[in-house]
């Protein structure tokens, strides 16, 4: 089949027109096409080097599995099926980390390049490009050279308006990368409001169990995640086998190595650290200018000019000044108030993030996968680790500045930006991190709560760290997570996966017989009634539990959903019961005034104050609406779901549990899988959804890693040449 499509040098698609041929030159065509097909089909032991194929095997549920003879096509295949199953997405998330949707799609996207620019995400993409050693740098070039011979023989599965964003460039993914990690992730702590700047909630579950409390004598992981279902904190999942490398796992779509991963030695997951890397500094401005030291100080002023497309589809040129000042970009100018805020950001001088990560896929022991981390090229994720020699380890990882002075709280606020004596310059080195291996509890445990509470009893001691390091703090769900592995000598595969699925509520184990019997001593017949529902409830979330409605509306009216009030609570969290509190209400009358509100719309909007959780709290996507369980992590609960109201008073879930993986280290590997929102996005794919119902179910997957077991459950088969992206195909 020949293909009408092309690119020009701008990535414009062209079709060519139709001419007339004679019938010789038609018979002379196609003798060429014969000669074509046959010099380059694959398999052909004469084929030269980028015309050999690589295997791409499709599962059921929508995962590719890739074997290829070398890493370049590895990349290259990774590429490709990427494209394949989120090509909409990733040109559109591309072009935002390019700083050029405004040109493509309009004025809309106008502040968001605008902030792409001022923090030098576009120009530094392309410097860290430049930065990769040969070998790597050639990798990327396979993967976005995969990515745009996908594109170019499937060009019918490209939405129009997306095509503008091909072809890809090597240094597209680096931007992403920039994007998404030092912004979207490092950025999440952000708690003052800053103009343009969109935070979201981001979380996850890790586990590491060692053979000594494992009941097969095996170590375990759990790996599990909490993001958005959407946008780039979607999950990928795949297998990449070639020499020295047999990986499976997930990374975050448009990426070109995986993120989470095992392979079969080793794994390691990771979850969103409680570590702060960013700092925004207050500038004291004069003239054109800032103080510092007692001198004023000239901006690093740099105009900008960005192509903006019109309802018209007219292309303008809008030009803009980007500020640098010693502490960093200036995000936010406040003229009439003579301040402005600089931003500072660790990791930005440290290009190496994709090769860390490759040599971590590619690790067989403790030993290489450690030399790997040591690097701290990712600036922020925990570590949590486990193996087949039974060897488990947690790391406090990424970047931490080394601060000259103040604490935790002190670095959470805006900083006085007007005196270098709060100007940090370096970070601390792998060996200052804190870091548990193979400690005496036999497990390790991380829920994004600080490093002290890695295992219990505690092996890290805060007071050996600098105050800055991380705050003191065990939340609810990290409380249920410890009680839960702290109760069971001897885990099996069986109870690990039935531990993640929790939905128990560790907040109602606190506080829900105060507020019973609060209820009951009032003269309230609803308050009442209310207790009764209350008190029969299995302080849980799962779709059948009758109360949880009622109490987590409590909850909300209260102001402790979104953060726990300790001001509610009659002892708050202290370091010397870490476990047990915060416990017991202080103001029980307020509290049972707050049920008795909370009770009168529930009964309004319900019918009912026992209606079950599944059927306020629900999974919707495409057409898909069923039943939820699980709730917000604030709640104590392990099985993490975050929800948005409806317009009809029911909640969709929109966050939460994304990829689970439970893996034993036995010889060969057992483990189980789920992506909840399924591995594709593209439009009309089947798989756009299609793991909801095992979540409500509350069942992973079996996961298939021979190529036995995958051709048993085979959907497709593909073999991708990187010459010119050409495939051939077997359903």
């Amino acid at each position: 089949m020949i293909l009408n499509v092309n690119f020009n040098n701008k990535g414009i698609v062209q079709r060519r027109k139709p001419g007339n041929i004679s019938p010789v030159s038609l018979l002379s065509v196609l003798v060429l096409v014969i000669i074509a097909v046959l010099l380059n089909s694959c398999g052909q032991k004469k084929s030269a080097e980028n015309t050999e194929c690589t295997e791409i095997l499709w599962d059921t549920w929508g995962v590719p599995h890739i074997f290829a003879k070398d890493a370049k096509r590895l990349f290259y295949a990774f590429g490709w099926s990427q494209m394949e199953s989120h090509g909409d997405l990733i040109l559109h998330l591309y072009a935002e980390a390019r700083g050029r949707a405004s040109e493509y799609w309009g004025e809309r996207f106008l502040k968001h390049d605008m902030f792409m620019h001022t923090m030098g995400i576009p120009e530094r993409a392309r410097q860290w490009y430049k930065a990769q050693g040969p070998l790597f740098q050639v990798y990327l070039d396979e993967f976005a050279r995969g990515m745009n011979d996908y594109a170019q023989v499937h060009m019918e599965k490209i939405t129009k308006s997306l095509r503008v964003v091909l072809p890809v460039q090597p240094e597209d993914s680096l931007a992403h990368l920039q994007r998404v990690i030092h912004i979207g992730f490092i950025g999440m702590y952000l708690k003052k409001a800053v103009k343009n700047w969109h935070s979201h909630p981001i979380g996850s579950n890790g586990w590491a169990i060692a053979p000594s409390r494992s009941a097969n004598n095996h170590a375990m992981l759990l790996a599990n995640p909490h993001l958005p279902w959407y946008g780039f904190y979607l999950w990928y999942e795949a297998q990449l086998t070639a020499p020295g490398i047999n990986a499976y796992g997930v990374t975050l779509v448009g990426m070109p190595v995986l993120t989470i991963a095992f392979n079969d030695y080793l794994g390691w997951t990771h979850t969103a650290n409680l570590l702060d890397g960013m700092d925004l500094y207050e500038l004291n401005l004069t003239g054109e200018g800032y103080r510092m030291d007692g001198k004023v100080l000239a901006f690093a002023a740099r105009a900008k000019t960005l192509k903006v497309k019109q309802k018209n589809g007219e292309i303008i040129e809008k030009e803009f000044i980007t500020r640098q000042s010693i502490h960093g970009p200036v995000i936010e100018e406040k003229k009439n108030e003579g301040k402005a805020l600089a931003i500072r950001l660790v990791g930005l001088d440290q290009p190496y993030m994709w090769e860390q990560y490759w040599d971590m896929m590619r690790a067989a022991n403790l030993e290489e996968f450690e030399k790997a981390v040591k690097r701290l090229q990712q600036p922020f994720f925990n570590i949590i680790y486990a193996d087949r020699d039974g060897h488990i380890m947690y790391l406090f990882g990424g970047r931490v500045p080394k601060r000259p002075q103040g604490n935790w709280d002190y670095w959470e606020g805006f900083i006085p930006g007007d005196t270098s004596a709060t100007l940090w310059t370096e970070t601390h080195s792998y060996e200052d991190l804190p870091k548990v291996k193979n400690p005496p509890s036999g497990w390790l445990q991380n829920t994004n709560d600080p490093p002290w509470s890695s295992t219990f009893p505690m092996v890290l001691n805060p007071d050996d760290f600098p105050s800055y390091m991380s705050p003191r703090k065990i939340q609810f769900r990290s409380q249920r997570s410890i009680n839960m592995l702290h109760a069971n000598a001897k885990i099996s595969f069986a109870e690990l996966v039935q531990y993640k699925h929790s939905t128990r509520m560790e907040m109602a184990d606190r506080i829900l017989d105060d507020l019973i019997s609060a209820s009951r001593q009032t003269n309230s017949p609803l308050a009442n009634k209310a207790a009764d529902v209350l008190a029969a409830w299995d302080r849980k979330a799962d779709a059948d539990s009758k109360g949880a409605v009622l109490f987590a509306a409590w909850v909300d009216k209260i102001g402790a959903t979104w953060g726990e009030r300790p001001e509610i609570y009659a002892q708050q969290w202290k370091e010397t019961a870490p476990l047990t509190t915060p416990d017991g209400l202080a103001d029980p009358k307020e509290a049972a005034a707050a049920l008795e509100e909370v009770a009168q719309r529930i009964i309004a909007d319900y019918g009912a104050l026992d209606i079950p959780w599944g059927d306020v709290y629900r999974l919707r996507y495409e057409n898909i609406d069923l039943p939820a369980n699980g709730g917000n992590d604030n709640l104590g609960i392990f099985r993490a779901v975050r929800f948005y109201p409806e317009k009809d008073k029911r909640f969709c879930s929109y966050y939460g549990d994304s990829f689970v993986a439970v893996v034993e280290f036995s010889n060969p590997v057992n483990a189980r899988v789920l992506l909840t929102y399924g591995n594709s996005t593209q439009l009309h794919s089947a798989h756009r959804g299609d793991q909801l119902e095992l979540f409500v179910k509350k069942k992973l997957r079996p996961v298939w890693r021979t190529r036995e077991e995958i051709e048993k459950h085979l959907e497709k088969k593909e073999k991708v040449r990187r010459s010119e992206g050409r495939r051939s195909e077997e359903k």
